[in-house]
């Protein structure tokens, strides 16, 4: 298998499974009700606020890979939409799932060569870098909504 179906494959497997961990978001979150996603405890940040911002990434480096240039800021990773509601929770997710799989698709297509690169500019590293950045970024914060879950659910 190619490094870049390797990377799309970790990327995939922390959001629908199988993964080394055991852990993924979407069975994660598939329990948790609006309320206790924007529910904030202890000043830690909401699962709602956590999963837009882990989503938020890979939203960003898509459109890079689609050719757009790079206008993620780490501050605007945190302005999730509203949760006012059920449905409002379930678009989220629903956004969440389908950037995931657009993402690992455009990750599987990424030449191999272009790994060592320099992601858009020299002061990020590497293509090879950032992309499992992401994933390591994900496995962090997914820790973070695995706990917070024991906090909010009865």
């Amino acid at each position: 298998m190619s490094i870049p179906k390797q990377i799309a494959k970790h990327l995939h497997d922390v959001h629908f499974g199988g993964n080394w961990t055991t852990v993924n978001l979407k069975e994660l979150l598939a329990d948790v009700s609006w309320e206790q996603a924007t529910t904030q405890v202890h000043g830690l940040n909401s699962i709602a606020a956590l999963t837009h911002h882990v989503t938020y990434y890979v939203v960003e480096v898509a459109k890079v890979m689609e050719g757009a240039s790079l206008q993620a800021k780490d501050e605007y990773s945190w302005n999730h939409p509203p949760i006012a509601s059920q449905a409002d929770w379930e678009q989220l997710q629903a956004k969440a799932w389908a950037n995931a799989e657009r993402f690992a698709g455009l990750i599987e297509q990424l030449p191999e060569r272009q790994l060592n690169e320099p992601f858009i500019d020299e002061k990020y590293g590497s293509w090879y870098r950032n992309l499992m950045g992401i994933v390591e970024h994900f496995h962090y914060h997914l820790g973070q909504i695995a706990i917070i879950k024991k906090l909010v659910q009865p």
